[in-house]
């Protein structure tokens, strides 16, 4: 009889950070992603996105990874390498939470565009990190985006209680600088959607 063996799904620990997100821990592999989801010549507003992750113990968490993907400014993801050497905008990072001092993530991207009149600016996220056996999904949108927030379809289906859960926040002390931590359980639960 063939004893089978367990797959990385079935595994619990923070093992991705060798092959997901090697160069921030200084492992010699050439990592597929970084943080910076928009270079510097990308149209739109630059913006930066830094936050924590915490657990239900409100302990700040130093070895989750975050995954972001998001439409440029024009509301356009994008489909090519070609497109991505052009336009400089990549659509997609994965940053590790563990080799910042603070235990931060923090992503270079432009402020997302509408993909539709009825869909507010938003980025998603999935979240991965040690006891999960599954990532979770949710959702960044911003504060000084509240008219496109109230049409937003999906943020309107969370109760009205929690959308502030998924509001990133300008912060005052830095210019075009977003602060969003993701909070795992607990009293600030992050709304985390089933998809």
């Amino acid at each position: 009889m063939t004893t089978l063996k367990q797959t990385p799904s079935q595994t619990v620990g923070p093992y991705f950070a060798y092959g997901l997100v090697p160069q921030q821990y200084d492992f010699d592999y050439k990592s597929l992603f970084t943080s910076v989801l928009a270079d510097r010549e990308a149209a739109g507003e630059h913006i930066t996105i830094i936050g924590q992750v915490f657990d239900g113990d409100g302990k700040v968490v130093g070895d989750a990874m975050i995954e972001m993907s998001q439409v440029d400014s024009n509301g356009h993801y994008p489909e090519s390498r070609e497109e991505i050497a052009k336009t400089g905008f990549r659509g997609f990072a994965r940053v590790g939470t563990g080799t910042d001092l603070h235990k931060r993530f923090i992503v270079e991207t432009v402020k997302p565009g509408r993909v539709s009149p009825d869909e507010a600016p938003h980025v998603n996220v999935i979240v991965t990190m040690r006891g999960m056996l599954l990532h979770t999904f949710t959702r960044i949108y911003f504060e000084d985006e509240a008219q496109a927030n109230e049409k937003d379809a999906v943020l309107a289906a969370v109760p009205a209680d929690r959308r502030g859960t998924l509001i990133a926040r300008r912060d005052a002390n830095a210019a075009n600088v977003y602060r969003f931590d993701i909070h795992m359980q607990g009293d600030k639960e992050t709304v985390f959607f089933d998809v």
